[in-house]
């Protein structure tokens, strides 16, 4: 077991000098850059430090020994993945400083971005959503048939999350070629690590996935090096994840502000005699490798490197406000056509039809595609949407998942990020709550923070009607309504569903696409056999009247268009939504005009529901066309009951005639 009271045993075998000489520059510079920064910080020129002072030898050993074209997925004291990838300077201080020609335009900070160029993709701050991304990542290479490997960091404290166990178990089942590398310096943020886990190393975890288990000492850059080569060497040709815990220990605080006190002095004095940079340096000295001279004239260019990038920095003017840019650059640009109007055959086919003849036809088209979830494989999922799916596109596009659905978001993100489609199938919409960080904090910011698209559509199954009680039967379509970088979908007849599940797979941004569970069966319609789309952001005019406009979507639809034909009396618009972002507000707006009178209508609970949005805005845009107030009906305030009729009650369905009828003899 490695402590701070082993040893650094530096071992050159076979390392030529050059190597070696590479090595020290490498862990040279981002210890120069980490003294500049903390001066800056000191002159208050900078805001906020994360030191990784003492922990440059995980960081410089992983990314010397890997190509320059596998992915990195670093954290926040990972400063030597960025260097010794060759980042410029200039463009690092501009990051650090929300820069233009930093890498998200003064949107994020720090290490909280990625790049394609450099094959690095940097965290966000809920620190284990990444090891997910990476098993993406990996799949990409392995359903290629590509001989790389990806390596992902977790610290000791992140390595408690749920996300780290989901994505090791994922890697492990799929024998993913990821080294996912623990930086254990004995903190979390100040939390020791006696208090975050009882095994005596992190390596002994790899036991319970099956996978295997190293332990390095992480202040020795040789043995790190070695050690990394080695595995991704044996990788490559056979591809497994491996679970590496890199002992070191952190020399300054969580980040600068947070100080030091919670540490014991001891453990400073000890593990300063392990130093890095200054052992592996006095190493290289009595090897011959370095002189007093070779060193004066590398430590002389990097730091004239840091102050030149600085220097750019400094000069550099912030990016000013542009409303209409940071709108414009949430999500990556796509033009898709509306071909539904095209001639050809039509079938009859139920909703869950069209969906299985959606993804059929999608995955014929984009042979980059690729499914997953739980139980879609030979089982054609719970619903049967993807019966027969393998036979045809075999079990490396059509995968069962482990039950780990924030590991699989993040996969599909990682495919994204490796030129991969992904689509991700909550069993039932009410599960993706195990989900929301990859959702809200990685698909859905992603491009507007460094321009990376997250080509992934999430299918849900939805709502209620079929006595599933509480924790199948939801409508959580707000959550996400409310969280920008977001697409939603929510069809309510099988040719809508076609031609919307089609154009989600061909737009490039993370699209939510809810299915009415209580449709699957129960409609159907003349729809195109061929391959067609419909744009997001146009509702359906489903009936034309002129006395009022009831607004709704999914099942909403069908009870309106059921009290309508059952009340021909009725005059009224009826707007099917089928898309909640991009929302159709001109629609809305041009009926209101017309009619003077708005119902809003959804099967969410009414109380936060997107029936309140929906009518504020009508109030805001048409109040001088309004006869009367804007009325809106939805679920009851509780959890969905799994009693039928105490369903029947706690559903809108009875409320909202009541309610139509009150607006009408306003």
């Amino acid at each position: 077991m490695i402590t701070a009271e082993s040893p650094i045993k530096f071992d050159r075998r076979k390392q030529k000098d050059d190597t070696l000489l590479q090595l020290y520059k490498n862990i040279l510079t981002p210890r120069l850059i980490e003294e500049k920064m903390l001066i800056l910080l000191r002159q208050g020129r900078i805001a906020k430090w994360f030191s990784g002072i003492g922990q440059e030898a995980i960081s410089v050993g992983v990314a010397t020994a890997l190509k320059r074209d596998e992915f990195i997925l670093p954290m926040h004291r990972n400063l030597g993945v960025f260097t010794t990838r060759g980042i410029p300077m200039n463009r690092l201080f501009c990051q650090f400083q929300g820069k233009p020609s930093g890498f998200t335009q003064g949107r994020d900070r720090s290490f909280h971005f990625g790049t394609q160029e450099y094959n690095i993709v940097g965290m966000i701050s809920h620190l284990g959503p990444q090891m997910g991304v990476a098993d993406g990542i990996a799949l990409g290479n392995k359903l290629r048939e590509e001989k790389k490997v990806t390596v992902v960091f977790s610290g000791d404290g992140g390595a408690s999350e749920g996300d780290f166990h989901e994505s090791i178990n994922t890697a492990a089942v799929w024998d993913l070629p990821v080294i996912f590398v623990v930086e254990n310096n004995g903190y979390g943020l100040s939390t020791p690590s006696n208090e975050q886990f009882r095994c005596k190393s992190f390596a002994d975890k790899a036991i319970g996935y099956g996978i295997e288990g190293v332990t390095v000492d992480g202040n020795n850059v040789l043995k790190v090096y070695e050690t990394v080569k080695n595995l991704a060497e044996s990788m490559r040709e056979n591809p497994r994840p491996i679970l590496l815990e890199c002992v070191t220990f952190r020399m300054r605080g969580h980040e600068e502000a947070s100080g030091t006190k919670y540490v014991p002095k001891e453990l400073f004095d000890v593990w300063g005699r392990k130093d890095p940079v200054n052992t592996f340096e006095k190493f290289l000295i009595d090897e011959g490798v370095l002189t007093d001279d070779i060193i004066e004239k590398l430590r002389s260019e990097i730091k004239k490197d840091i102050d030149d990038g600085l220097e750019l920095a400094y000069a550099e003017t912030l990016p000013p406000p542009n409303t209409e840019k940071e709108i414009t650059e949430l999500f990556m640009p796509c033009k898709i056509e509306d071909t539904s109007t095209q001639s050809g055959p039509k079938t009859n086919k139920r909703l869950i039809d069209a969906i299985s003849d959606g993804m059929r036809l999608a995955m014929r088209k984009h042979d980059n595609l690729v499914l997953m979830g739980q139980d879609i494989a030979d089982y054609g999922g719970v619903f049967k949407i993807t019966d027969g799916f393998v036979e045809e596109f075999g079990k490396g596009r059509v995968r069962n998942t482990p039950l780990c659905e924030s590991a699989i978001l993040g996969t599909g993100f990682g495919l994204s990020i490796n030129k991969h489609k992904a689509m991700v199938e909550m069993q039932f919409a009410d599960f993706v709550s195990e989900g929301m960080t990859q959702i809200i904090n990685n698909l859905a910011k992603s491009h507007y923070r460094w321009g990376q698209n997250a080509d992934v559509v999430v299918r849900m199954p939805t709502g209620a009607g079929v006595a599933a009680g509480p924790f199948h039967s939801q409508s959580n379509e707000a959550w996400f309504f409310k969280t920008p970088g977001l697409k939603i979908a929510y069809p309510a007849f099988p040719s809508d569903a076609k031609g919307l599940l089609l154009a989600s797979f061909e737009d490039p941004n993370p699209v939510m696409f809810f299915e009415h569970k209580a449709l699957y069966r129960s409609i159907d319609e003349d729809i195109l056999d061929g391959y067609y789309t419909i744009p997001f952001g146009k509702a359906r005019l489903v009936k034309e009247g002129a006395d009022v406009t009831i607004v709704t979507y999914g099942l909403g639809v069908h009870w309106a268009l059921e009290l309508l034909n059952a009340h021909p009396e009725i005059s009224a618009d009826l707007i099917d939504l089928r898309t909640l972002a991009p929302l159709d507000t001109q629609s809305i707006y041009d009926s209101v005009k017309k009619t003077g009178k708005a119902f809003v209508l959804h099967e969410d609970t009414l109380t936060g529901g997107i029936g309140g949005e929906l009518s504020a805005l009508i109030t805001e845009h048409c109040f001088e066309y309004l006869d009367a107030p804007v009325m809106r009906e939805g679920s009851l305030d509780t959890p969905v009951p799994m009693n039928a009729d105490l369903e029947i009650n706690f559903l809108p369905k009875d409320r909202f005639k009541e309610k139509l009828m009150k607006l009408l003899a306003y």
